[in-house]
């Protein structure tokens, strides 16, 4: 990827510290100091106080007060699918629930018609006009998913388009695959889920690993969905393989998904707005980071995700926007900050905490971005204000100024 020398000068530096996730109490301790950030060739050279003087062969940024941030790990989306469902979304303001939708043959599964009928050109296409959008709000890596295909060539062509847009050398945003071909029962395979599986285990993984198409397993472990068993399954399957195991856990009711991550010592269990209080123990006692989806609450008109009680809990918690077509069309950074903050009384820090260094272990990237520290990547967020209070103050408003991607400006306030 290209890189560049950049140094930005008198800036709030604020930033969670550290190569692994930050749990509880932890969460809400920072960095906070003003000073200097440089990088050299893509890479964190020196963070402390201003110099005298500076060397040559550096763009020079003064952002004396300016607050700068790590660059923002949305750390669960859906960014690569064909067609868009507004119908569904006003069926669901009519009353209609997301798995009664899902079962007159909507949701999940229209969407994987509609990709499974779109050129790989045109994915990458909608794909990348996401990505320029998540960039101008600080996402310097993204998590994307497969899953709108549930068939090999579909989901196979997902993951190629996600890994084409990581192969150009001027791309703003990396993107971490995870191969979700348990999104949804296909309907080939209605009533043998069993089999699926299977062909998920011995087809699918195998493939996908040889062409190193995708990092991580995920599953859509959930009543109606796959069971516990069937989702323990694939995952430690995937696991036995290389994959890093990610769950989509309690999402619709209480299920056991919560439990599961953490006696699979996952990455990540995401949703998890029906976690029992033994499932959030089972991920604080595991390392298990809570990825929470505080937009999906609030376009599904549901009760969030317990963050407050998570991090009381001693769990290390992540923020995400499950961009999806569905359930959450939206990558907006900036409603995800303020909801986690109003709604799921997350402090300031802890969001900052949740959107940077534990969004980065939550896709294993937590010892090379999520932090500004030495020997990390130069990916930065430049805020237009002096204060990371405005992130929640500013409702939904987009307060970046500037985007760095190892060192580049990629995205510029005009």
């Amino acid at each position: 990827m290209k890189t560049d020398n950049l140094i930005i000068t008198g800036a709030r530096i604020i930033t969670p510290l550290g190569f692994k996730a930050r749990k509880g109490k932890e969460m809400n301790e920072l960095y906070d100091d003003v000073g200097t950030i440089e990088i050299t060739e893509g890479k964190i050279t020196y963070v402390g106080a201003d110099r005298p003087s500076l060397p040559d062969g550096y763009k020079v940024i003064h952002a004396k007060g300016k607050v700068v941030l790590p660059g923002f790990v949305d750390s669960h989306t859906h960014l690569v699918f064909g067609g868009f469902r507004p119908d569904e979304f006003i069926w669901r303001l009519n009353g209609d629930t997301y798995m009664s939708i899902l079962q007159r043959g909507g949701g999940i599964l229209s969407t994987v018609k509609a990709t499974q009928e779109t050129s790989a050109k045109l994915l990458r296409n909608k794909a990348e006009w996401f990505i320029n959008t998540m960039s101008r709000m600080g996402v310097t890596t993204v998590e994307g998913k497969s899953g709108y295909g549930l068939d090999r060539d579909t989901e196979l062509k997902q993951l190629e388009v996600m890994q084409a847009i990581n192969f150009d050398p001027i791309r703003k945003v990396d993107i971490v695959t995870t191969f979700l071909g348990a999104h949804a029962v296909p309907t080939a395979y209605k009533g043998r889920e069993e089999e699926y599986i299977d062909f998920l285990i011995k087809e699918m993984l195998p493939l996908v690993k040889r062409r190193m198409l995708a990092e991580n397993c995920d599953v859509f472990c959930e009543d109606g969905v796959f069971t516990v068993e069937q989702s323990r399954r694939l995952l430690k399957a995937a696991q036995e393989m290389g994959f890093g195991a990610k769950i989509h856990a309690d999402e619709i009711v209480s299920f056991g998904g919560a439990e599961l991550a953490g006696e699979l010592h996952a990455l990540s269990a995401d949703h998890l707005l029906h976690a029992s209080d033994a499932g959030i123990h089972a991920l604080a006692d595991n390392n298990v980071v809570a990825t929470l989806l505080p937009l999906t609450a609030f376009t599904l008109h549901e009760p969030y995700a317990r963050g407050r009680e998570m991090i009381d809990s001693g769990c290390a918690v992540a923020l995400a926007t499950d961009l999806n077509p569905g359930s959450c069309c939206s990558g907006s950074i900036p409603l995800t900050f303020a909801l986690a903050c109003i709604y799921m009384h997350l402090t300031v820090a802890e969001a900052i905490t949740a959107l940077t260094l534990n969004g980065a272990a939550a896709v294993n990237r937590a010892d090379t971005i999520g932090s500004i520290e030495v020997g990390k990547y130069g990916d930065v967020v430049l805020l237009d204000a002096e204060t990371p209070n405005v992130l929640p103050y500013y409702t939904g408003m987009n307060t970046v100024a500037l985007t760095v991607k190892r060192g580049r400006i990629v995205s510029r306030r005009r």
